[in-house]
């Protein structure tokens, strides 16, 4: 294709899609303990659950700008006429600002774009991406395209517990503890590329329930895609798809899979999450 395609590691494509579209796919990094792991390569989503549950400090970091610009170098010499460069939001990460760094001193054009989004939210925005230059479309309009499947495209999700995202920051802290404090089981949502309250549930079941209504509800009736993610929830998932297979009128494809090591070392064990993504 004459328009290379780079991600990150928080976009969770099926590795078929990867190898398919030749996507390069630069990894953050887990801090588990003491340990520096690159997502994908060096550490699992179960070792990351393993450690929260055991209560061992986990962090994670952004790739530093030197592997995009190897990336973006590795897409020149493939003989690419530009690179478009499709990253997980702004607000909850660094890789945004990392790969625009890198893009200034690349060697061909390199557009950058900052989804807003996250896990297969991103990975859809990907996956149009490399549609369009699969098709031969240049830098803007494969970026363009992307931009649009992310303003189309929304994800919802439960967490077991507010306290993961109030380690990372990626939560305001008075608004885990009112949820502590008053026992509710949260259900949030990607708006403007942070993540967001959006309602209170009082039981698990309930939770999910809801959680499955909303995705119906955002779905309509026209063609979708949906993905459900979890993190050591596999049963759960699962059947959350099945029902969602059944329910969705317009349903075109449907992922499931598990939220890499990044995603998971912020939201915790016990996570159900469906991205909506009209096409």
């Amino acid at each position: 294709m004459p328009v290379a395609l780079v991600t990150d590691s928080t976009a969770y494509l099926p590795d078929e899609a990867v190898a398919r579209y030749g996507i390069d796919v630069v990894p953050l990094s887990v801090v588990v303990g003491d340990r520096v792991l690159a997502e994908g390569i060096e550490v699992t989503p179960g070792d990351v659950a393993d450690a929260l549950r055991r209560k061992v400090q986990v962090t994670t970091s952004r790739p530093n700008p030197e592997a995009f610009a190897a990336a973006y170098r590795a897409a020149a010499e493939r003989g690419a006429e530009g690179v478009v460069s499709l990253h997980l939001s702004a607000e909850l990460s660094g890789t945004y600002e990392a790969a625009v760094l890198a893009a200034e001193a690349a060697e061909i054009p390199v557009r950058v774009v900052d989804t807003r989004m996250v896990a297969m939210a991103l990975g859809y925005c990907v996956l149009t991406a490399a549609e369009v230059a699969g098709n031969g479309g240049g830098v803007d309009e494969v970026a363009t395209a992307a931009e649009k499947r992310a303003g189309a495209t929304t994800g919802f999700f439960y967490v077991d517990t507010l306290e993961y995202l109030r380690r990372g920051g990626r939560i305001g802290a008075a608004r885990a503890m009112l949820g502590s404090a008053l026992a509710v089981k949260p259900l949030l949502h990607l708006s403007g590329g942070r993540i967001e309250p959006l309602e209170k549930v009082r039981t698990s079941s309930r939770a999910i329930a809801r959680l499955e209504e909303i995705a119906i509800h955002q779905a309509g009736t026209g063609e979708v895609d949906l993905a459900v993610h979890h993190l050591a929830a596999e049963a759960g998932a699962r059947q959350l798809a099945e029902r969602l297979r059944e329910r969705v009128p317009g349903l075109r494809e449907l992922y499931v899979g598990e939220v890499g090591a990044v995603i998971g070392a912020h939201v915790g064990p016990g996570l159900l999450a469906v991205v909506v993504s009209p096409r």
